[in-house]
């Protein structure tokens, strides 16, 4: 296939947006953005997502990528008890998109999309040990190994917010609502405050920075990556959180280790999209594993 002339949708759900949009050679020709209600029924968030696909289809397209934030079976295509939005619990999409659309599709978790996209499109085209780290609403992990993703058996690898810390788990100290229910501040005013150097707002970063930086030994000790790309709403702040984070990472056991290790945060606004069309390359080139 020549695919010059072709060109793939991707499309990433979260719980606050649907994205979608057309690329061709790595470029995004043309992208729709709606908003996602939690309480709308299945049927509701399906058809809206026919619908914005529909919007940049066109000739030209041969595939289409999704992710999402759910376990998702990645051979049938099936998301199950998406984060974020209630009624879905279990969806064909795979099926679904298929039959309406015609063309083959694939779909994956959004950590998964995040991770494969940075390696097709992003920061870590030159490394074949990737670790994406997600610091969003949820905390969640793409694993790439030997240029390879590895999604698990069940979807479930990386997940590694869920994993116990202090009091709580990972998904507590490193997501958004840490902020809010710690300190009682919204993720966007408290970044909003670091940027006009509000000394408590720098401090609570600091403090952001411990715990993210014992998140990544954990990534460290578990896969041994050459590179940890960071994305999600709370990794903007990364100048404010970064040198405590390296700070806790240079205690890591093994320091030889650090001399091959770097720790990115992702510049591309549009890798989510990105991503999701990153699926279709993966899996048309046999690189997914399970």
């Amino acid at each position: 296939m020549h695919m010059d002339s072709k060109s793939i949708i991707g499309v990433y759900l979260d719980g606050k947006t649907l994205i979608a949009g057309r690329v061709r050679n790595g470029e995004i020709e043309k992208s729709v953005t709606v908003k996602v209600d939690y309480y709308a029924s299945e049927d509701s968030l399906i058809n809206m997502m026919v619908d914005v696909i529909s919007q940049i289809i066109d000739d030209s397209v041969v595939g289409i990528g999704i992710g999402a934030p759910s376990v998702v079976d990645v051979e049938k295509g099936i998301v199950y008890q998406v984060r974020q939005i209630s009624s879905w619990k279990e969806v064909h999409l795979k099926d679904i998109l298929e039959g309406h659309f015609g063309v083959k599709v694939y779909v994956n978790n959004d950590a998964n999309t995040f991770t494969v996209g940075e390696k097709y499109f992003g920061l870590a085209t030159e490394y074949d040990n990737i670790v994406g780290l997600i610091l969003d609403i949820g905390v969640g992990a793409g694993i790439i190994f030997n240029g390879h993703l590895y999604s698990g058996t069940n979807c479930g690898a990386g997940e590694l917010g869920l994993n116990p810390y202090k009091d709580h788990d990972f998904e507590y100290y490193c997501g958004e609502r840490y902020f809010n229910e710690k300190y009682g501040l919204d993720s966007e005013v408290l970044y909003q405050r670091a940027l006009n150097k509000d000394k408590i707002a720098l401090a609570i970063y600091e403090q952001y920075g411990r715990d993210v930086g014992a998140l990544i030994k954990i990534i460290m000790l578990n896969f041994d990556p050459e590179v940890v790309v960071l994305g999600g709403s709370c990794s903007k702040a990364f100048l404010f959180f970064k040198d405590e984070m390296n700070k806790v990472i240079k205690t890591f056991t093994y320091s030889h280790s650090l001399n091959n290790f770097r720790v990115l945060q992702s510049k591309n606004e549009g890798i989510a999209v990105l991503g999701a069309v990153a699926l279709f390359y993966d899996a048309n080139n046999n690189t997914i594993y399970k």
